[in-house]
């Protein structure tokens, strides 16, 4: 845990899905699958899935936008943009700049970062440390991703579960204590574990061929049930660790927001901190997994149904490819 020398506030929190819906039963009309398999699997009932034209430096655009107007600042008080990212609009360079360009922003620095579904409690690790630097005052920081243009629509066991989104927070410096947002962020990886969930061909170890695109090597590629039991596994701890490690048990928290990936996985890592189905948000059903997005989405969703009021305390926790993880006590 940090001694803090700069507290920093949540000034306002916003997110964006796609309009287009696309049910279980759309997708049983072009894959093997049903609604019963899949809600029965996965919790999953739709997802959003972006236009053709949409990249995610759109998606994140939109989130951007609403996270300012949350915010009540202009979008040029912002001073550094920071994106969390697993589907960049291109190679390089990074998609913060298209987000910079499109929001008419100049000069200011913006990147870039990859740590899939972990993404906002390191860009919430990130953050903090650069406004505690006090170079910068208000950060945007966005996660989304357009996980439909890697997905792999004819394997039913991974096109069943992901969806598009983006979600965005204003992030600034507070010189007062009691505004202070970010209690606690941990966070942690293990390469080890890098194969479980990959994108295998367009980097150097495997450039783009007429074999890999055969292949079908350009699409995630996950071990299902490797994954549910380390995700189980790491969140229950890394949310008991900084519970611990700040004095607080779950009674203290009015709401646990994990990685939207599974409704088993929330369920098990729910019932291994033993706390009520009323406090844990859940949003998988209407949007699948939208990588890092989930967790904003999930508070933004909390926020705008105004369940989450000044002085709630918010645990998230995260779990991504890597395998990366994360956890993060906010206060509201």
């Amino acid at each position: 845990m940090k001694n803090h020398k700069q507290f920093v506030k949540i000034l306002g929190v916003g997110s964006y899905v796609p309009g287009k819906i696309v049910t279980n039963d759309d997708l049983s009309k072009i894959i093997d699958t049903s609604d019963e398999w899949i809600q029965t699997r996965t919790g999953i009932r739709e997802r959003r899935i972006a236009a053709a034209d949409q990249t995610t430096s759109d998606l994140c655009v939109c989130a951007a936008r609403k996270a300012t107007e949350n915010a009540n600042i202009a979008v040029d008080a912002i001073d550094l943009i920071l994106t969390g990212t697993i589907t960049s609009d291109v190679m390089f360079p990074s998609t913060s700049v298209f987000v910079q360009a499109k929001l008419g922003l100049k000069n200011i620095p913006c990147f870039d970062y990859n740590v899939a579904c972990s993404g906002l409690q390191y860009g919430i690790e990130l953050a903090w440390s650069l406004i505690e630097s006090r170079r910068y005052k208000n950060i945007l920081l966005i996660c989304g991703d357009k996980l439909s243009a890697i997905t792999d629509w004819q394997d039913r066991s991974t096109c069943v579960l992901f969806g598009d989104g983006a979600g965005a927070m204003i992030l600034s410096a507070t010189e007062n204590e009691e505004e202070n947002s970010i209690v606690d962020v941990l966070l942690g990886a293990n390469g080890e574990h890098s194969e479980l969930i990959i994108l295998p061909a367009g980097g150097s170890r495997e450039p783009a061929s007429e074999k890999t695109v055969s292949e079908r090597k350009h699409f995630m590629k996950m071990s299902g049930r490797d994954l549910f039991r380390e995700a189980v596994k790491i969140m229950g701890n890394c949310a008991q660790e900084i519970l611990g490690r700040n004095n607080m048990s779950t009674s203290d928290i009015d709401f646990l927001i994990t990685h939207q990936a599974n409704l088993r996985i929330i369920d098990a890592v729910r019932e291994r901190l033993d706390i009520s189905p009323e406090k844990v948000c859940v949003t998988i059903d209407k949007y699948g997994n939208t990588s890092a997005s989930s967790c904003i989405i999930a508070i933004d969703s909390l926020i705008r149904s105004g369940k989450i009021i000044q002085g709630s305390k918010v645990l998230t926790v995260g779990f991504g490819a890597g395998l990366t993880w994360g956890a993060a006590i906010l206060k509201f």
